[in-house]
């Protein structure tokens, strides 16, 4: 049988007390079970840190990890930087003779692929890391109060999110007999549009937005 340990990360306390993109995550992990894994399969551990990506120190993953040596099971991962935004932990753990690792989302890449992807990652991070800064800068230097800007973009955020919440409340009662009776994100989206109800900009509704509502419906439990 083949085995596995699941591992997911969220980056704030705040993300992890809602819930807010571990759906996500179990979504990926499960697509990638019931389509690409081996069979049979069994997850016989599950851990899940709080943390930045950019931490090497994270408990839960470092037990894991000592899981995945001592039973010689597969750790599973829903997207590479779950795991770590570094490429030089993710070729540490591609050393390891004792750890094995799977990525929900890139489920036929092998080791070779993995690792230009992970220093692609890396490269595109420090880039907007560094274009980040030099907008700031030079809106810093025409005079823009910074602080002001992001006043503002608090607001029109926490509207935004207003109304997100008010869509999930009316939705309720549709989407989620639905989903625990296992219909798929797409039947659920078509059903929506069959239905007639519209999404909260008035277009049509995806299987993405159907998840970001399910998210939403979840951080107010």
């Amino acid at each position: 049988m083949k085995r596995y340990v699941v591992y997911t990360r969220v980056s704030t306390k705040e993300q992890g007390k809602s819930g807010l993109g571990l759906e996500a995550q179990e979504r990926d992990i499960e697509i990638f079970l019931e389509n690409y894994s081996e069979e049979p399969w069994e997850v016989i551990g599950r851990f899940q840190d709080v943390l930045s990506g950019k931490s090497d120190d994270r408990p839960e993953l470092m037990a894991a990890l000592e899981m995945v040596r001592q039973t010689g099971a597969e750790l599973l991962v829903s997207k590479l930087d779950r795991l770590s935004r570094k490429v030089s932990f993710v070729s540490a753990l591609m050393e390891d003779p004792k750890v094995r690792f799977r990525v929900a989302q890139m489920p036929q890449a092998d080791e070779f692929q993995l690792h230009v992807y992970a220093a692609l990652a890396e490269q595109e991070r420090k880039f907007i890391s560094k274009r980040t800064k030099a907008a700031l800068a030079a809106a810093k230097e025409r005079g823009v109060k910074l602080g002001g800007l992001r006043d503002e973009t608090m607001r029109r955020n926490e509207v935004l999110k207003e109304k997100a919440d008010r869509e999930a409340e009316r939705l309720v009662k549709v989407i989620r007999p639905m989903r625990e009776g296992r219909a798929t994100l797409t039947t659920i989206a078509e059903t929506l549009q069959d239905m007639g109800i519209p999404t909260s900009r008035g277009g049509r509704w995806t299987a993405k937005q159907v998840s970001r509502a399910l998210e939403r419906m979840e951080a107010k439990k």
